[in-house]
């Protein structure tokens, strides 16, 4: 396992100047900064921000709700986010809202489902997931073999909804609910009783259960198109959770089916194999983890799961977080490895841990993100402190949120009630800011006087990605991929659930390449383009 820690760097040149009592705002920004613009949800705003890598606004939009709390800004422009509406939680709407903070698009689950609560999932297609509540009364419970006395239980369920954005109507077009996955050795007489021990395709309903009321609280939820699976960060087990999106609905329901063959069961779980009675206490890795999520293909490390490991002091009685990468045992096709025992690993890749380790803490919230550059950027939710760090653990950039329910604060008071639930980068050339103004509008707070410079990225001429053109796209029969330089490489073409369809071998050309798709249903596909050291990823639309 490669561990690293924060190391404190003198730095001397080439970073932000800051006051002396700075206590918001940008810290520090250098040239080895992944450069892009980063968009954050203040809990207690209704504001969305949009900053540079100085702590500049360049944009913002504002919604009728405080976040639910997640929000991302789409490749069409559209910041999809959620909403928290009065009295239910943590959540209760979506709404996709254009650059000029008009919705275009919202959703409410609470008059047909539970409340939609933490995060959603934009999927390639232009569908979202949402993770919505599931309540069961005291009798359902009972009958499901439950043995705490409870008075009813919040599960959950996922519900994959499809905006029409011309009518601003919603069809619900897929659902998979974890109670329709149980099992349970309490009473022989009920539903779901079974070998726990036997079974950790399935969910002990009976694991840590007590009278809790809010029994799996699911906090983040991801996508993985090339298998077209589902991760679930599950807070009250303290494990992540891979299903199969690729069944029916129907399938969803039961033990078989989908293209893995196992229906809405568990594909694989990690973090506490205690909850599925393997193992024992010191076998537990995840803490109460927020924000599990693949590294996208073509990055550092990509295909293994990073997280925040909330409260990863815990078997040690410290108070500290860390940030961690999983090598989960998966083959090609997305199948994962198990014999007996618990899933492996045994232990983490990558692990940040500050160097005196009670110096970062968030007990709740906060996410991660691993960047194009190696660099893994992290929101710090509570406090709402966001830092980059390097792969050998240097902080590289670091910005304090300065917005709490009052607004924007005044540089030098002490931040209060500034949490934010997570943060995002984007590249200067994500596709959402093609055509728009991102000029700096000054800093968000008031009384910051620190200069600060911007590093651009420097363009590697020999760099593959700088040099790819697919088009047109969307497209219906031919695809077009020029190479501008001399290059051998190969393309692949998958579907969207991870099969390959066209493979071709490129020596030394840089001539255009014509694939003929025709003969493809319409749907989104994605493109590999790789010459063994890079792979470019890019997303075809075939209508």
């Amino acid at each position: 396992m490669k561990h690293v820690s924060l190391i404190a760097i003198l730095m001397v040149v080439s970073i932000c100047k800051v006051t002396a009592q700075q206590t918001i705002g940008l810290f520090t920004n250098t040239p080895q900064s992944y450069d892009g613009y980063t968009l954050f949800a203040p809990i207690d705003s209704k504001e969305t921000y949009l900053i540079d890598n100085c702590g500049r606004k360049v944009h913002s939009w504002t919604s009728q709700y405080n976040p639910g709390h997640s929000c991302y800004l789409l490749e069409n422009g559209m910041l999809l986010r959620a909403g928290r509406m009065s009295g239910v939680g943590a959540g209760g709407i979506v709404e996709m809202i254009d650059w000029n903070s008009n919705v275009v698009w919202s959703y409410s689950t609470t008059g047909v489902y539970g409340s939609q609560h933490h995060d959603i999932e934009p999927l390639p297609n232009g569908n979202v997931l949402l993770i919505v509540q599931d309540n069961h009364t005291k009798a359902d419970a009972i009958q499901a073999g439950v043995a705490a006395n409870v008075v009813s239980i919040i599960s959950e369920q996922i519900v994959e909804v499809k905006p029409n954005l011309t009518t601003g109507g919603t069809s619900v077009v897929w659902q998979w609910k974890a109670w329709e996955h149980l099992i349970q050795d309490h009473d022989s007489m009920k539903m779901n009783y079974g070998v726990v021990a036997q079974h950790p395709e399935r969910i002990d309903l009976n694991f840590e259960q007590g009278a809790l009321l809010d029994w799996l609280h699911v906090n983040s939820i991801g996508y993985n198109a090339k298998f077209d699976q589902i991760i679930l960060s599950v807070h009250g087990f303290s494990e992540f959770w891979i299903i199969d999106h690729s069944t029916t609905t129907v399938e969803a329901k039961g033990r078989v089916g989908g293209n893995y063959g196992k229906g809405g069961d568990l594909l694989y779980r990690w973090g506490n194999p205690q909850a599925y009675r393997q193992g024992t206490a010191n076998d537990q890795k995840l803490f109460l983890q927020h924000n599990a999520h693949w590294i996208p293909e073509g990055y550092p490390d990509a295909g293994k799961i990073i997280l925040f490991n909330n409260q990863a002091g815990t078997p040690y009685s410290k108070n500290y977080s860390t940030v961690d990468v999983v090598n989960v045992p998966v083959n090609s096709v997305g199948e994962y490895t198990y014999s007996s025992g618990a899933y492996g690993p045994t232990g983490f890749d990558w692990t940040y841990k500050a160097s005196t380790p009670t110096e970062f803490y968030s007990a709740v919230i906060s996410g991660v993100q691993r960047m194009e550059n190696g660099n893994t950027l992290i929101c710090q939710g509570v406090g709402g402190r966001f830092f980059e760090v390097d792969n050998t653990g240097n902080t590289v950039w670091e910005y304090v949120n300065p917005i709490n329910g009052s607004g924007p604060m005044t540089q030098n008071t002490t931040p209060t009630q500034n949490n934010v639930f997570r943060c995002t980068r984007y590249a200067p050339t994500y596709p959402a800011f093609q055509g728009k103004t991102l000029t700096p509008q000054g800093y968000i707070e008031s009384g910051s006087t620190y200069s600060c410079t911007l590093y651009p990225a420097s363009v590697n001429d020999t760099k593959l990605e700088n040099h790819i053109s697919v088009y047109p796209n969307p497209t219906s029969d031919i695809l077009n991929i020029h190479v501008d330089i001399q290059a051998d490489y190969s393309i692949k073409l998958y579907n969207i659930n991870g099969q390959c369809l066209v493979s071709k071998q490129v020596e030394n050309n840089s001539e255009t390449i014509q694939l003929n798709i025709s003969a493809l249903n319409s749907g989104v596909y994605f493109l590999s383009i790789s010459n063994g050291e890079e792979v470019k990823m890019e997303k075809v639309i075939i209508d």
